[in-house]
């Protein structure tokens, strides 16, 4: 899978988990089957909370979406489909993920991706990197859109 697209980027102030949330809900209403969304960030940095928003945006009501730290992979079916919510914190080889069936993930399902450096750059053309900073009391969100997410960008 290369990671080398031309890409455009933008930034998103989050002055707190309410918006931190509420972009994840932007984000989970305009995905589908085959996009990934790429999450990074420090510990704490607000990744499982935008992923619950866009979780809940994806089933159409409030999910308990627990995060996957120690299970790796929670799924959800909604209307459109399946999305995966992997956190790969614990990962010990990149190798490791695709035992998982992350490869046909990619390809059928939405796939929202905590800790997507532990793929040692074997992440998808098309994807959406998602970098959370902290700054002040919240946050900052840039986006980073690949491939067929540079149309995307722009309505989110």
């Amino acid at each position: 899978m290369n990671t080398q697209t031309a890409s455009d980027s933008r930034a998103i102030a989050l002055p707190d988990a309410v918006s931190t949330h509420a972009l994840g809900r932007r984000l989970g209403a305009r995905i589908g089957p085959g996009d990934v969304i790429c999450l990074s960030g420090n510990l704490g940095a607000g990744k499982t909370t935008l992923a619950r928003g866009a979780i809940e945006a994806w089933m159409g009501h409030p999910e308990e979406a627990p995060s996957p730290t120690y299970t790796l992979v929670q799924t959800y079916d909604g209307e459109r489909g399946e999305l995966w919510h992997v956190d790969l914190y614990r990962l010990k080889q990149s190798d490791d993920a695709w035992e998982l069936g992350l490869e046909d993930a990619f390809m059928s399902a939405a796939c929202l991706i905590e800790w997507p450096e532990r793929l040692a750059g074997q992440l998808p053309r098309d994807r959406l990197d998602v970098e959370l900073k902290p700054e002040g009391e919240g946050r900052t969100a840039s986006l980073t859109a690949y491939g067929t997410w540079r149309a995307k960008l722009g309505s989110i």
